[in-house]
């Protein structure tokens, strides 16, 4: 993982610890960037995806990605930063995910997410991803309505 190299304000080395701790819970499998969505963010997946459109809250966000995605998966995804900026009160975090489907299949896709913090919480991601490994698996793997 790297870091762009410029002095960061107090700011936006607050909201790259806060965005880097959700990532490496994430990646340990003891959390996730989602726990500081504030109940109130709006989530934009950008682009031509089954789940692309904007989601107008961390529960409309949740519950209709994030644990749909996860039912689908045998193994959890697991991301691995390549790059990570913060510029003012927004983190850009580029990495790559990586786990294995229920049916077996791995899913890799690479990611980069434009995440606006307030006191500490994410407002507003912007999700840029593969729509053809996204639609792929979501297509292929139905969501476990167990989970």
């Amino acid at each position: 993982m790297t870091e762009n190299a410029r002095v960061h304000d107090a700011t936006e080395a607050h909201n790259l610890r806060i965005v880097r701790a959700g990532f490496d819970a994430w990646s340990n499998g003891n959390g996730s960037p989602y726990e500081v969505l504030a109940d109130d963010a709006v989530w934009e997946i950008v682009g031509n995806s089954a789940a692309s459109r904007v989601y107008t809250s961390k529960e409309d966000f949740l519950g209709n990605v994030i644990r749909p995605f996860n039912s689908r998966m045998a193994t959890p995804l697991r991301p691995a930063i390549r790059d990570i900026y913060a510029d003012g009160d927004t983190v850009i975090v580029f990495f790559d995910a990586e786990g294995t489907a229920r049916d077996g299949a791995p899913y890799r896709n690479t990611y980069s997410w434009f995440l606006t913090l307030e006191n500490g919480r994410i407002v507003r991601g912007t999700a840029f991803f593969d729509s053809i490994a996204f639609n792929d698996f979501w297509q292929r793997v139905p969501a476990d309505n167990q989970s």
